[in-house]
Formats: structure tokens, sequence, C-alpha cells
């Protein structure tokens, strides 16, 4: 799942200095991976990072995984519930918006495009509920920086990366997850790319009509995001923003220079 996850390995190179990295390729095509899992996960990466004298770098994934870490989310394994999720298949996706938005102990209340994650974050709301949880991760001091484009390169970067990944092969690579075993449900699971070249390959969409579904997606996702980060702004978290602009040469003097 190189190219539709976006793991840009090659990218992790200055110069001829590789960048070590963590918490990739960790899981199998077909789990499904979850936030109780990443901070555990990335617990077992930071003390090990810490324990060498080392400076660790939280960089990627979802505002939510970030967050979850940045403000010690208190989560637990939460088991499979069928009498609930039978009774929340009767329900439109509309109301089932509705009742995570109500759960006052879930941090997952954007969780909303997809009905399997829905059904999936309110059996977690509902579990954290009913249950103490008493997981604890190490307080951090952290500095938080941020790329930010203007909206309208934004959204040509966005374009152009998705036409790149098709050229390198995401089609290729969805057929052969699907060849592997992994069901075209799954892929659904996982959203976004996979979700539009699942449905493009099960013969729902042309080429196109997929292209432009899936680049629409992806800009509606990117807004989401900074809605994220807005958010955590309003709730005292400090977004150092970088210009995208900038080369990383200046990237990197403004991060050092922010840190001393």
């Amino acid at each position: 799942m190189d190219i539709g996850t976006g793991k840009d390995i090659d990218d992790f190179t200055i110069g001829e200095k590789k960048i070590p990295f963590h918490l990739i390729d960790i899981c199998d095509p077909g789990e499904e991976y979850n936030i109780y899992r990443y901070q555990k996960d990335f617990l077992k990466v930071y003390e090990d990072i810490i324990s060498r004298n080392k400076q660790p770098i939280l960089c990627g994934g979802s505002g939510l995984y970030v967050e979850s870490v940045l403000k010690n989310y208190k989560l637990m394994n939460v088991p499979i519930n069928d009498k609930l999720r039978i009774s929340l298949d009767k329900k439109s996706d509309e109301e089932l918006g509705v009742m995570l938005q109500n759960y006052t102990v879930t941090h997952n209340t954007t969780d909303l495009m997809y009905r399997k994650r829905l059904i999936r974050a309110i059996e977690i709301a509902d579990y954290q509920s009913k249950n103490d949880i008493d997981k604890q991760l190490p307080e951090l001091n952290y500095t938080i920086f941020g790329i930010r484009f203007e909206r309208n390169l934004l959204k040509k970067r966005i374009t152009k990366r998705l036409k790149s990944r098709f050229d390198e092969g995401m089609i290729d690579e969805a057929k052969k997850l699907l060849d592997m075993g992994v069901s075209s449900e799954k892929l659904i699971y996982y959203g976004l790319e996979y979700k539009f070249l699942a449905e493009y390959l099960d013969g729902q969409y042309n080429f196109n009509d997929m292209f432009q579904k899936l680049n629409s997606a992806i800009h509606r996702f990117s807004k989401r995001q900074m809605t994220w980060f807005r958010r955590m702004e309003k709730n005292d978290f400090d977004i150092n923003w970088i210009e995208g602009k900038l080369s990383l040469d200046d990237k990197i003097k403004y991060v050092l220079n922010d840190i001393k």
C-alpha cells in the first residue's frame, strides 16, 4: 500500500543523509488500525528514541492522531458489540452522525464520511461512556509546526500529486491488493484513494469520473484538515505556520530558530 497511503519514503533523504523513520509498514493490508493501537505504538517508539538521547519528530498523520498523543487522549481497547451494531445498522447516516456528536466522551466527531467507520466510532464512544479509562501517556514538551500554502496553489498541488500517483501505478497497486485477498469492502473502509479505486475496479465508474470524484474528495479532506487545525488553535495549541513557498533550507532555518 505504498502509493495509495502516500508513504513517500524516497523523500526521507536530505542530500546523502537518510532520515530514520518509524511506524511505517507495521501492519498487513486488510488490518483495521486505530487510535488505541497508534498510541501504544507511538509510546514504544517515543521511549526508544528518548532513551538514545535523540530528538523525536512526530510528523504527518491526521490531526486526530497527532492530537491523541499531544493531548493524551484516554483510550482503551474496545471490543466488538454485535448487538449494538445490529441496532445501529437500522439507522440512517444522518441519525448515526447525530448520535456520535451527542457523546461527550468521544474525541472523534469528524469520522462521518464512511458508514462502517461511523458505526465503529459510536461503538467506541458507547464503550468509553460506560467504562473507566486508566491509560496514561507521558506529558510531552513539544513545539508544533505546520506548512501552509495559499488555497489555490494547494488545490493545484493536490491535483498534480494525484496525477503522479496514477502515473506511478496506483491502480495496479489496488489490483494487486485485491488479488492478494483484500476485499473491496476492506479497501473502501480505508477511504479516499482506496475507496474510489475499489469502486472503479468494481465497474462503478469510468476512469475520468473516478478521477474527478477522488480529486474532489481529497480537496474536501484537505479543507477538513485545516478546520481541525484551526480548532486546535482555538483550544490553545500554538501552531507555528511556515509558508510552503519557502525553500527547504529556509523552512529548516525557521524551525531551528524557533526552537532556539
